[in-house]
Formats: structure tokens, sequence, C-alpha cells
């Protein structure tokens, strides 16, 4: 499975370049964002709550997830409006690192206001990942897709980018593949991430 992303094969764009592209999400002919995350920890520089989160303060970083409900709310209910349907399967390994117990929270924001998010073991990919883990991809409908770059300091730094509608049709029908076998995330939530304490943060 998503054999085109193997040997650094499509386009690199830096980060600005990246964004720049990926503002086409906002036209109408594109119908859904398709998303894999599978990396374990991100520096997330510029989300007040990470910054939060990073410094130890859990308690004010779960307040600045909470502040973001207005504005998250109008996004997607604007994103309904237009058709846009945002699906995610989020790749995780335990026992969970703070930055995913982090992201979790966030992520259950998210899933209240629209997001269709699951979670899927790790352990489950485990013969799809023989030759290293699977790519961090994002795919915006049939009109393009991307692998995303991070640095050494694990901070977004672009993207790889394809545009071959036959690639892009393999890597959507692998993307479904797998999310039909993850979990809802609220019931991933309650059950892995809710009753957790605030996470010790090196």
């Amino acid at each position: 499975m998503f054999e085109c992303f193997r040997d650094g094969a499509g386009e690199t764009l830096k980060r600005p370049d990246y964004l720049a592209d990926f503002g086409r999400f906002y036209e109408s002919d594109i119908p859904f964002l398709a998303k894999i995350e599978r990396g374990q920890t991100f520096k997330e520089h510029g989300s007040t709550s990470w910054d939060a989160f990073a410094a130890g303060d859990w308690t004010g970083a779960l307040r600045l997830i909470e502040a973001k409900r207005d504005p998250l709310a109008a996004y997607f209910q604007d994103c309904a409006r237009r058709g846009l349907a945002f699906r995610r399967l989020r790749i995780v390994e335990f026992p969970v690192t703070p930055y995913l117990q982090w992201e979790m929270n966030s992520f259950r924001l998210r899933s209240e206001l629209g997001e269709e998010i699951r979670v899927l073991d790790a352990r489950e990919i485990a013969d799809l990942e023989q030759d290293g883990p699977l790519p961090e991809i994002v795919a915006l409908g049939n009109s393009v897709m991307y692998a995303v770059i991070y640095d050494e300091e694990l901070k977004g730094a672009g993207a790889r980018r394809f545009l071959d509608p036959e690639q892009i049709a393999t890597t959507v029908a692998e993307f479904e593949s797998l999310y039909r076998k993850g979990e809802e995330f609220s019931e991933f939530f309650e059950r892995e991430i809710a009753p957790l304490g605030p996470p010790a943060v090196r």
C-alpha cells in the first residue's frame, strides 16, 4: 500500500509553497480531505495550546483548546454547507506519548464539531511497515495529495506533491480500506485518553 510515496517520489514543496498550494482545498470542486497521521510526537509552534502543553501547563492547554470551540464550529459549519468532508485516520502506538495525549484532546473538540476521525492501533499495520512507517498523507479529493515532510526538530517543513489521478485514486481507496478498520474516535478517547492524568512533558 502507498507505494507511490516510497523513495522520495513527488514534487518537493517548501512549507510556504505547500501551504499556498493547500489553499486549493477551499475550491468548490474538492469534496473531501482524507488524512493519515502516523508520527507519535511533533512540535506545533504557533499553537497557543501546544505552547502551554510544552511548558507543562496542562490545565491551560485544555482551556486553550476549548477556547477555539466557536471559531472551529463556524468553520466546520461553513464546510458542511459547501459539501466538504474531513476524514482523519490517526495511527497510535502504546503507551500513548504526551504529545498524542494533547493532540487527542484537540481532536475531541474537532470530532464533536464535525470532523470524522478514527483511530487505528499501529500493531494493526505492522505488515505494511516492514520497509518503514507509513507516510503522513493528505489527499484533497481527487485533485492532489501530499506526503508531509518534517524537519529534524519535528516541525512541518513542507510536502511532496502528487497530481497523477490514478495515483490519487489508488491512495484514496487504500485510505478508505484502513479507515474502515479504525475505531470511532469517541470510543477510543473515552477508553484510552479520558482516564489519563496530566502528561509528563520533558
